[in-house]
């Protein structure tokens, strides 16, 4: 395994982390702390803040200048934000952005993409040469087809088929990394053009990209990706980035923990569902008006 960040970035990180400057704008001494620091995620991935704006008090700083009055029951500024957080207030979280540098196989940020709430800047293969780095899944990350989730994973592969499989990861990326530099090559020849030869190379390649997002649609997000179900790959970025943001926004955070991360969600069906059995009713799978996957789910939770 080769360290997520070259010599070369390395050395740009500390210089940043160096550098000391006075500010009359809010800082938050949690973020200060991860500030141009490269968190390691998967095998050559990784993901650093580059800057931000906001802290908690910028949230309340906004929510008393938008609301007014309707906030002055709320005693101080945690108690504030969970009722902010609690009946879906977005606007003053929108107050804190932050900026991110991160290295990630192209097949994540193609997922990543997805969440189109944001500004992005990604390194370019028209314009540069992509360096050889492949992720390659770990052993008790290589697993097959989920029979019940077209989306999803079964079992760990193992033996003699992950070893297989492994080998074909690893040989196809370079491979396919040998015939991008061929093509490239001017040795005797004109060489074909990056913007062309780069179609060659495999989704697992590294990229990189500047993401800035505001917290509102930050939190979303990790609300999606860092959620158990999602894909192990952005997960493990999702999981990474709220080890950042608790230090960055703890009461802002604390509450979407609460109310949205390990919160579930009702249909009216499961409410109707849950008032009978509070009742002591006996409810059904087919009496409840809910498909058998619904019904699966709420029995995950309330079973």
């Amino acid at each position: 395994m080769t360290m997520p960040v070259s010599a070369e970035q390395q050395r740009e990180i500390d210089d940043q982390r160096a550098q000391s400057q006075t500010t009359l704008r809010a800082v938050a001494p949690g973020m200060e702390r991860h500030l141009y620091t490269a968190h390691p995620v998967l095998d050559h991935g990784f993901v650093r803040v580059v800057d931000y704006m906001g802290d908690d008090a910028a949230i309340c700083q906004a929510a008393r200048v938008s609301y007014g009055r309707g906030t002055k029951s709320v005693q101080n500024d945690e108690g504030l934000i969970r009722y902010l957080m609690r009946h879906w207030h977005s606007t003053p979280f929108e107050m804190c952005e932050a900026k991110f540098h991160v290295k990630l196989p192209v097949f994540v940020a193609r997922q990543w993409i997805r969440h189109r709430t944001a500004n992005v800047n990604e390194y370019s293969a028209r314009y540069s040469i992509l360096d050889r780095e492949f992720y390659i899944p770990a052993p008790e990350h290589l697993a097959a087809q989920s029979t019940q989730n077209n989306q999803g994973r079964g079992e760990v592969l193992e033996g003699e088929e992950a070893a297989r499989v492994l080998d074909m990861l690893r040989a196809d990326a370079m491979r396919s990394y040998d015939h991008y530099e061929a093509m490239l090559s001017q040795d005797g020849q004109q060489g074909l053009a990056r913007e062309l030869a780069r179609m060659n190379l495999p989704a697992n390649i590294y990229t990189q990209w500047y993401w800035k997002v505001d917290l509102h649609n930050l939190l979303h997000f990790l609300r999606l990706r860092a959620d158990p179900h999602a894909q192990y790959e952005i997960r493990a970025y999702a999981d990474a980035m709220c080890q950042i943001v608790v230090d960055w926004v703890p009461a802002a955070f604390g509450a979407f923990r609460d109310y949205r991360m390990d919160a579930v969600s009702l249909s009216a069906q499961a409410v109707a569902v849950l008032q009978r059995r509070l009742r002591g009713e006996t409810v059904a799978q087919e009496d409840s008006g809910m498909s058998a996957r619904e019904w699966r789910e709420f029995e995950e939770v309330w079973g």
